[in-house]
């Protein structure tokens, strides 16, 4: 791909948000095919199972870190340049925030990118949530609730005025990630085929993981021929929510890679879903189910901008690039899901499905 051509063509602006939307597309039909959530996941290691959504997450996990990797050694991309890896970190805001959003998306059903993606094949109770999510994200990053985040984010941050790199942190060499990446991948094929997961549902669980090397590329690529300065992102979706709905309430928002992103995944998730006949319009299953996604959506939302990112932006982009906060982050997100389906959906007695 010239990406310079395409530069020259359309302009910065609208290339950072049309490879927005390539990223998100592809994440998109990806996520749908293979049921992928980090939720789901949770909730099967809370019950005592390593069963097929565990199987998908670890393959998606494992398969960005390779891809990842992999462009990186190729010279594709420089972690170092990623814009969550070149600024500080918080870890106060990523232990935080990512027991909130742990807690949030058992509450809700689904992580943010799940709520998404399931919007987008007719679930209205993911739609409306999904609201929710992006609107306490904005308030959080930009409104009522900045001086909250920046009170709690600032109790312990990373020093040197950048995060963390956790590897570099423990002294390993960079070859560590790549091969970190395909042990998990290996073990997650196992569990796969143990689950008997076919090769469509692995090679789309992999596929999700794939799209998030496809922004770090794409965004890295832009910023060595763009004038301006490019942020270097990929997959994320609590600032990138957050950005879309003010990008359709205020009309002169800018076009940027979160722009393109949103919507992407929304399309991409759509058309997958027609394509394999799963569109269904669904609604809340009564009030008090409706009060628990709103709480959930709202937690995932503050906590998701706190931590530095959501279950795909922390959880699967920034561990890929070996963030350290971001890697503190997914680990609460775990402890707080399971402790939630534990005392409210298991001790409690809610009847929620896995």
């Amino acid at each position: 791909m010239d990406i310079l051509a395409i530069v020259e063509r359309i302009g910065e602006a609208p290339t950072a948000a049309l490879f927005g939307l390539i990223t998100g597309m592809i994440f998109g039909i990806a996520a749908q095919r293979s049921n992928f959530c980090l939720r789901a996941a949770t909730v099967e290691f809370a019950r005592g199972q390593i069963g097929p959504r565990m199987s998908i997450w670890l393959l998606t996990f494992s398969t960005a870190m390779v891809w990842v990797q992999g462009a990186q050694m190729l010279g594709l991309m420089r972690a170092e340049d990623a814009r969550m890896m070149a600024v500080p970190g918080t870890w106060s805001g990523a232990i935080i925030g990512g027991l909130l959003f742990g807690m949030g998306m058992v509450l809700a059903r689904g992580c943010s990118g799940r709520l998404l993606v399931l919007a987008a094949t007719g679930n209205l109770r993911s739609l409306v949530s999904g609201l929710v999510f992006a609107v306490v994200a904005q308030m959080t990053l930009g409104g009522w609730l900045v001086p909250v985040r920046e009170a709690i984010s600032g109790l312990w941050i990373t020093s040197g005025g950048t995060n963390v790199d956790a590897l570099a942190a423990l002294h390993l060499p960079q070859a560590t990630g790549l091969v970190l990446g395909l042990v998990l991948a290996v073990l997650a094929i196992y569990l796969s085929k143990k689950n008997e997961l076919g090769p469509r549902k692995l090679f789309m669980a992999s596929g999700v993981g794939f799209a998030v090397a496809v922004g770090w590329v794409l965004t890295f690529g832009l910023s060595q021929v763009a004038f301006e300065p490019v942020q270097i992102e990929s997959a994320t979706f609590t600032g990138p929510s957050a950005h879309t709905l003010m990008f359709f309430l205020v009309p002169d928002t800018v076009l940027e890679f979160d722009i393109g992103l949103v919507p992407g995944v929304f399309l991409g998730a759509f058309l997958a879903a027609a394509w394999g006949g799963e569109l269904k319009a669904q609604g809340f299953e009564g009030a008090g189910n409706m009060q628990r996604a709103m709480i959930g959506a709202a937690a995932m939302g503050f906590g998701g901008m706190l931590a530095g990112g959501c279950a795909i932006g922390a959880g699967v982009t920034g561990t890929s690039i070996f963030v350290g906060t971001a890697w503190v982050a997914l680990t609460c997100m775990w402890i707080g899901a399971v402790a939630t389906d534990y005392l409210v959906d298991q001790k409690g007695g809610a009847a929620v499905t896995v």
